[in-house]
């Protein structure tokens, strides 16, 4: 279900808003990059690693940190369908598709997943998008089903601006 779909049922429905994130120094920059509607990871200054969660500190050398434009990319590693929302405000995206995703950079991200449960599979190519559902505070990571190299699935979409 699109956000779009979700702001429809949610006119028929009073739908408490989702829970808002708890931004601290270490996410600042993760968040101001969402409200731009960029997709940015905490990295270190000194070695180039990058880093989540977001630390003002590398943990493997100490070093400085800030967040910079990352590709969004990666691969599927493990995913459950949420077919009973522990969230009210997600109640009409049922079911839908928690992922954790190895990003290319080699970190790891949840999110939910765009499309069809059926479709989800351990390796399976995917996107980073920013969506903000209606309520919230911000826009958050989904993930668009893609190919490797940021080539869309046929059927998918990426908005003007994301990585793909």
């Amino acid at each position: 279900m699109t956000a779009e779909q979700v702001a429809a049922d949610e006119a028929a429905v009073d739908l408490p808003a989702p829970p808002s994130p708890q931004i601290d120094v270490d996410s600042a920059g993760y968040w101001a990059a969402a409200e731009r509607g960029e997709f940015a990871l905490c990295r270190c200054a000194e070695c180039r690693r990058w880093l989540h969660p977001p630390l003002e500190r590398c943990r493997y050398c100490g070093g400085t940190t800030a967040f910079e434009e990352a590709s969004g990319r990666g691969l599927v590693y493990s995913f459950i369908v949420v077919r009973h929302p522990s969230i009210p405000a997600f109640g009409p995206l049922l079911p839908y598709v928690i992922v954790l995703v190895d990003l290319d950079e080699g970190v790891r991200l949840t999110g939910r997943l765009l499309g069809e449960p059926g479709a989800v599979r351990v390796g399976l190519p995917v996107v980073v998008r920013m969506e903000r559902l209606p309520g919230a505070d911000r826009p958050g990571v989904v993930f668009a089903m893609g190919e490797p190299g940021g080539r869309q699935a046929p059927g998918s979409s990426v908005a003007a601006g994301d990585p793909g």
